[in-house]
């Protein structure tokens, strides 16, 4: 199955995107806060356990992740990618059946949903940079692309497009929430089955016509090195780096959260009519600007640097989550409620396009998929502390409505995302050691080769 040649390497962008558009349901989470919350509805969450079930599937995604990258290499990333879809799918159909309780929910969506996404998230981006060694950042910024655009789809699918799936739909006799999940499992499934059939590496020693592979120089390495997991783990640089996707995606991943409530908060205290329409207005730019922004940082990255785009990106996305509370909501505006949401949408898709890049520039194009996998895991802390961070100021609110509430968490991200850009100032590539030194280093120490001497001898 795996030996299914691929003659145009575009098909491989076409079938990434029909899996990520169906990967990021997991951003359309925040459709769905406002009628689990509701103190007078049927579910009745509070807004940290609906910030939990949120964060479990980002975590177990983040940790499957690790799981998926070093598994695609042995089975091969088709099968992989059709494993992660039909858990995906799975889980939200049995969270629309059995998900009628916030440990329910937890469970299906969060974390057999959230396993599905870390399945097949990373064989788009690990086959993709495979193929276009001499685009890494405009492919990975592609292949993800359909992430952030997916989310607007399932928004706006439940919450008003043909009247909205959350309040014209009940099969089999499920409450509009449910109903929603069952349906979404069914396509997930679909879509990634689709695009797992263009799923396929390249031939060995591939090398894209009329590209000559590029030297390592003193500011990147070009992905010319091959470092493995282990070695990856051993060195500064990872942690400079996976410190930074933390602080970056925190931010984004929190305003995924609260963006509903928070709008709503803030503009009908404000006295803004319609609230909700423009909410949702805004939560739909957000996952179109998230999308676009993957696109354009990973094309920006190609022209003036890994580096250079990820610091730009950070110092914009923090110096707009300090002034998103004063700078546009306080103030009532509804229209700048819209441009903030796009701007934090759009810095925080770059992410998905920078951080794969610059891994495989890093520390090689080789072992993208398990390398990029470890990388991953700082989305899943990023995933549990910005919408509890979110969360927790929002339920210890002595009056939830007042839009203050929300400025301290703002500030929090604001100023991680900042910290973010002076520690990536500060990182440089790492240097591949030689092959010798290399495999001497990997060796036991002296005492374990003499223990085993000794086993052997007895």
């Amino acid at each position: 199955m795996e030996n299914v040649l691929i003659r145009n390497r575009w098909l491989v962008v076409v079938g990434a995107i029909f899996i990520q558009l169906a990967l990021g349901a997991i951003y359309a989470w925040s459709v769905f806060t406002k009628l689990l919350t509701d103190e007078e509805g049927l579910y009745r969450f509070s807004a940290t356990q609906a910030a939990w079930i949120f964060s479990a599937g980002l975590a177990t995604f983040a940790i499957i992740m690790v799981l998926a990258g070093k598994w695609q290499a042995k089975a091969g990333p088709r099968v992989v990618s059709l494993a992660g879809g039909l858990l995906l799918g799975l889980g939200y159909i049995l969270g629309g059946f059995f998900g009628s309780t916030f440990w329910a929910q937890l469970f299906f969506i969060g974390v057999v949903g959230g396993a599905g996404i870390g399945l097949a998230y990373v064989v788009p981006i690990a086959v993709g940079v495979k193929w276009f060694p001499d685009k890494k950042g405009m492919i990975t910024g592609l292949a993800v692309a359909g992430f952030g655009f997916g989310a607007t789809i399932w928004v706006k699918l439940a919450g008003s497009w043909f009247g909205g799936l959350l309040n014209t739909t009940q099969v089999f006799g499920l409450p509009g929430v449910q109903s929603v999940f069952v349906i979404y499992g069914i396509a997930f499934a679909v879509l990634v089955f689709m695009g797992s059939l263009a799923m396929a590496n390249p031939p060995e020693g591939y090398i894209p016509v009329g590209w000559t592979p590029p030297q390592p120089t003193g500011s990147t390495s070009n992905g010319a090195v091959d470092f493995t997991s282990a070695r990856m783990l051993r060195t500064p640089q990872f942690y400079m780096l996976w410190s930074v996707f933390i602080f970056s995606a925190l931010a984004g991943l929190m305003v995924i959260y609260c963006i509903k409530l928070f709008g709503i908060d803030a503009l009908s205290y404000n006295g803004v009519a319609n609230a909700g329409v423009i909410t949702g207005t805004a939560m739909a730019w957000y996952a179109i600007f998230n999308g676009l922004g993957r696109i354009v940082w990973g094309v920006v990255s190609d022209r003036i640097g890994r580096k250079a785009a990820i610091v730009a990106m950070t110092f914009f996305q923090g110096a707009l989550m300090l002034a998103m509370y004063h700078g546009f909501i306080h103030i009532g505006m509804a229209l700048g409620f819209i441009i903030a949401a796009s701007v934090v949408g759009f810095n925080f898709g770059g992410n998905f396009a920078l951080f794969p890049a610059i891994t495989a520039d890093y520390f090689g194009n080789k072992r993208v998929g398990s390398n990029y996998g470890w990388m991953f895991t700082a989305y899943g802390i990023a995933g549990i502390v910005g919408p509890q961070l979110a969360g927790l100021f929002k339920d210890a609110a002595e009056n939830s409505n007042d839009p203050k509430v929300w400025m301290a968490p703002f500030i929090v991200a604001g100023a991680a995302c900042l910290l973010g850009a002076v520690v990536m100032l500060l990182t440089q590539p790492p240097k591949q050691l030689p092959e010798k030194k290399e495999k001497l280093e990997q060796r036991p120490p002296d005492r374990v080769i003499k223990k085993r001497e000794r086993a052997s001898v007895a």
